[in-house]
């Protein structure tokens, strides 16, 4: 079952995605939260596998909830105001549903979920092996298997993603969030939107980068608290 939530300050929006999320069966609502300060607390001891988000909310709008969210599910925006569009893609939701919208519409925002998953989940099936945290992933028309091990960071490159060790770089055909959810999250860190590090190999911390080899890795604002855990705990 693919888990979910609404996040909206308008009922009659729930009830309206739930009746279209009711005819898919390999949906289950976890919880129906009407405003972000109620989503946020939900999200802080349970997990989701993605959430409709309404952008226009008392208090805390949908966007700016998103993001203080280090680690937010996969989101799917609805929202009555189309010129939020733009910034929403900025911060990588999977869809944006202009209210009102069909059941067909919202299908295909669901179907781009559960795609991104399956992509996901058969890197992971192919991946792990006795000897280490290994996959295989597409680059340059080749596919290369990689030890997680070997890995200094991360870089989201657009659609792509840069990978980078020691001695080489390879772009990959998947997105920085297929990776976030990939490696071992006891050995890697998001601190920054379009970057994930390495823990072991951060060779030292000054003000808002990281210092990896020769590269310095900026830190996002919204991701201080996860690299001040690292020296706090």
């Amino acid at each position: 079952m693919i888990k979910y939530i609404i996040v909206d300050d308008e009922p009659l929006a729930h009830e309206i995605i739930e009746e279209f999320c009711n005819m898919l069966p390999h949906l289950k609502l976890e919880k129906h939260c009407y405003n972000a300060m109620e989503a946020l607390q939900f999200l802080n001891s349970n997990t989701v596998d993605f959430m409709f988000l309404d952008i226009n909310m008392p208090k805390l709008k949908g966007l700016d909830f998103l993001r203080t969210l280090t680690n937010p599910p996969k989101t799917i925006i609805t929202t009555a105001y189309k010129e939020h569009a733009l910034e929403g893609f900025e911060l990588n939701v999977v869809d944006y549903l202009l209210k009102p919208f069909s059941f067909e519409r919202l299908l295909k925002a669901v179907n781009k979920v559960v795609q991104t998953q399956q992509k996901a989940t058969e890197i992971k099936e192919i991946s792990t092996s006795e000897s280490g945290h290994r996959f295989f992933i597409k680059g340059d028309k080749k596919y290369h298997q990689i030890a997680s091990d070997d890995i200094l960071y991360i870089e989201a490159y657009g659609n792509y993603t840069k990978l980078f060790f020691k001695d080489e770089m390879i772009v990959s055909h998947e997105k920085i969030s297929v990776f976030e959810e990939l490696l071992p999250q006891n050995a890697f860190l998001r601190v920054h939107k379009s970057f994930i590090v390495a823990i072991d190999k951060i060779k030292l911390i000054e003000g808002n980068r990281i210092h990896i080899e020769t590269s310095k890795i900026p830190i996002g604002q919204t991701y201080k608290n996860n690299v001040n855990r690292l020296f706090n705990s």
